[in-house]
């Protein structure tokens, strides 16, 4: 029996040079070879007629042979083998390219099974290049089965491949290594790792594979779950600083405005965790302008009363110059003193401010990933706030806790997200929510529209600013291209609007490729009244907050994700005026309408979001793949959600009963959740 750790050298039909191959695949141990799981499946099971079959379709066929294959030379290194085939519904083209060895592998009038991609141009005969084959009679062992097809690197070929696994589990040996406690096996009715293993890589049939594929996946989250529920625990017992206690009637007095329950209670169970002596490690999630920046507010007040000093760092530099304005307005009753840092920030006013954290004389830095570069220093840094987390990553987020000696962490997100996906992106964090919103907050009315209703929407655009509101309009992109040709460029569309549409008004560009300090300007400008049309890319997204903006166009909303719109959609409605977003619809497609309706239907970021994962997955869920959901082998959350639940439901009672995983019929599970811990969740 081989060792899973092993090499896979040894392995009969690998080799030295095979092996170095396939670690390009990240296949260097037995077990890396056995866990590299197909990307796809064809099924050759099924044979269908030659009329049945669409353009750009993998089948199987059974066809006799109508001519005798010819050969063509048609240019040096380039050779053709030609024949036709057709079945009781119709003829196809069959050739192979540089394969003339095959000529006299087919008989006219005997029939044969192929396998390949169709090609079907209208009035045309189809045609099949380069097909794989069987003779009929043989096919069922053959051609007639459901073949995985695996990522391949250069070198190695699928049949190579295939055969290196079948050889490593046959290799593995009995008993095959079982991770999951056999109690969870059973009571989950799961089957054995053998089994899985085995017909996840040759299933006998599609029943079968379900079966497989359901173990595996399970074992991959049970593993990732208890990784987590170990890594929230040992939060838990790590030291962090102790605050002493206050009594928040003082900072709650000092707002401009009335905090919620919800933010009380959020604010509150921070300050309990940060005067615990155990290290926070918390998020807080909540839906667009439910306050979380002055819950962030009321942490960084409670460490300045101790003495600490904090750190919040925000995705853009948009975001970070505007957090900077919040906080300084809202915490210099405190003499809270508050410093800027980001990339563009000039080299007389980094150096203050890096002097001012590095002596103390500063209490909170805000700024971008700045704040994590190597120059930064604080005096005592006691609590790391990080906005929008999914756009940081892990690792940032770590760079940034290692500024102090073991800083309560708060993250703050507002994208809603689904339960069950934020105990996988945030498994190792405690979990507040801001389910209330400010009083005075109006739902905003949302109508997906097509291109018919534009002079309507232009009309409504130019009502709502005669009486004094603001407008934005968000494009996709910043540029035409080729392959886009059709999609509203910003850049082109604002000088549309401004020559052609509303040459009156005032119309502005903001973009994610300008400078800074033009942003800070037209953003400043937009604020204070001045632009009357803002046209955007997504720049605008999270955060920025115009409280006289009583109207959101998005244009091609088609190509933007569910949860991205409604944080657009949050960008207005966060003044006392009734605020409108219209989804323009670019496409007459049914299924991207029935998608927008959606957004017509519920204000809700929760309900959005499980909507959104649904119909995208996790992959695309954020609108980009920086958010630290640990990489799956075979998972897919977006069709795994149940047995993710039951996943962290078993994990959840197995870490009560041994929480270190000590015991000996636990050993192997616990090698494979340190070993996560230390790779992919660090």
């Amino acid at each position: 029996m081989a060792e899973l750790s092993g090499g896979i050298r040894f392995i009969k039909g690998i080799g030295e040079q095979r092996a170095k191959l396939l670690a390009r695949l990240g296949i260097c141990t037995l077990r890396d070879l056995i866990s590299y799981f197909p990307r796809d499946y064809q099924d050759r099971t099924i044979i269908k007629k030659v009329l049945d079959v669409k353009d750009g379709e993998s089948v199987c066929i059974s066809a006799l042979v109508l001519n005798s294959p010819r050969a063509a030379r048609i240019r040096k290194g380039m050779e053709l083998l030609k024949f036709r085939a057709a079945d009781d519904t119709g003829a196809v083209n069959i050739t192979y390219f540089n394969s003339t060895y095959l000529k006299d592998k087919f008989k006219v009038g005997e029939e044969y099974v192929f396998f390949g991609k169709f090609t079907r141009k209208p009035g045309g005969v189809p045609e099949l290049i380069n097909p794989e084959f069987e003779p009929a009679e043989s096919a069922a062992a053959g051609t007639r089965r459901i073949v995985p097809v695996y990522r391949l690197t250069a070198g190695i070929s699928g049949k190579v491949l295939y055969s290196a696994i079948l050889q490593g589990l046959d290799s593995v040996g009995d008993p095959f290594p079982e991770v999951l406690p056999e109690s969870v096996r059973t009571e989950c009715g799961l089957a054995h790792a053998a089994y899985a293993y085995r017909q996840i890589h040759a299933p006998s049939d599609a029943v079968e594979l379900a079966i497989a594929r359901r173990r595996l996946v399970f074992e991959e989250l049970f593993v990732l779950s208890c990784a987590f529920g170990s890594m929230k625990k040992r939060h838990r017992e790590s030291t962090g600083s102790v605050m002493k206690s206050a009594d928040p009637a003082g900072f709650y007095k000092s707002l401009p405005f009335e905090l919620t329950n919800a933010q009380k209670r959020a604010a509150e169970r921070m300050m309990k965790d940060m005067s615990s002596g155990h290290a926070m490690n918390r998020l807080l999630q909540g839906d667009v302008g439910s306050g979380k920046t002055a819950v962030a507010a009321q942490c960084i007040w409670y460490a300045h009363l101790s003495g600490y000093q904090s750190a919040f760092m925000a995705p853009t530099e948009i975001l970070a110059e505007q957090h900077y304005k919040t906080f300084s307005s809202l915490l210099a009753p405190f003499g809270i003193k508050v410093v800027l840092l980001t990339g563009s920030l000039g080299a007389k006013a980094k150096r203050e401010a890096l002097q001012m954290l590095e002596s103390g004389e500063a209490d909170l830095a805000v700024g971008t990933h700045a704040i994590i570069s190597e120059g930064v220093r604080f005096k005592n840094l006691a609590l790391a706030v990080t906005d929008e987390q999914h756009r940081f990553g892990v690792r940032q987020r770590a760079s940034l806790s290692e500024k102090g000696d073991r800083p309560h962490v708060l993250v703050m997100s507002a994208t809603p997200i689904p339960r069950t996906l934020a105990l996988i992106i945030y498994g190792d964090m405690d979990v507040s929510i801001l389910d209330e919103l400010p009083p005075g907050r109006r739902k905003v009315e949302t109508y997906a529209v097509d291109e018919s209703m534009r002079p309507r929407i232009e009309r409504f655009t130019r009502k709502l600013v005669g009486q004094g509101r603001q407008v934005f309009i968000v494009c996709p992109m910043i540029e035409e291209s080729e392959e886009d040709s059709g999609t509203a460029a910003a850049v082109e569309y604002a000088e549309r609007l401004r020559q052609d549409i509303f040459p009156d008004l005032s119309v502005a560009l903001l973009h994610g490729k300008m400078k800074a300090a033009d942003k800070e300007r037209i953003m400043t400008s937009f604020a204070m009244g001045e632009i009357n049309i803002l046209v955007s890319t997504t720049v605008v997204e999270v955060g920025v907050d115009v409280p006289n903006a009583a109207l959101m166009i998005v244009e091609n909303a088609e190509r933007f994700g569910l949860s991205q719109l409604h944080q657009l959609r949050g960008r207005v409605g966060r003044g006392s005026h009734q605020s409108y977003c219209v989804l323009m619809c670019g496409t007459g497609d049914a299924e991207a309408n029935a998608r927008l309706k959606v957004m017509c239907s519920t204000n809700d970021g929760f309900k959005i979001a499980e909507e959104d994962l649904k119909l995208r997955g996790p992959g695309d869920f954020f609108g980009e793949r920086q958010h630290g959901l640990p990489e799956m082998r075979l998972a897919d959350l977006s069709c795994d959600m149940d047995t993710l639940s039951l996943a962290q439901e078993q994990a959840e009672k197995l870490l009560i009963s041994d929480p270190t995983l000590i015991k000996p019929e636990h050993a192997l599970l616990r090698e494979r959740v340190e070993e996560l811990s230390e790779t992919a969740l660090n």
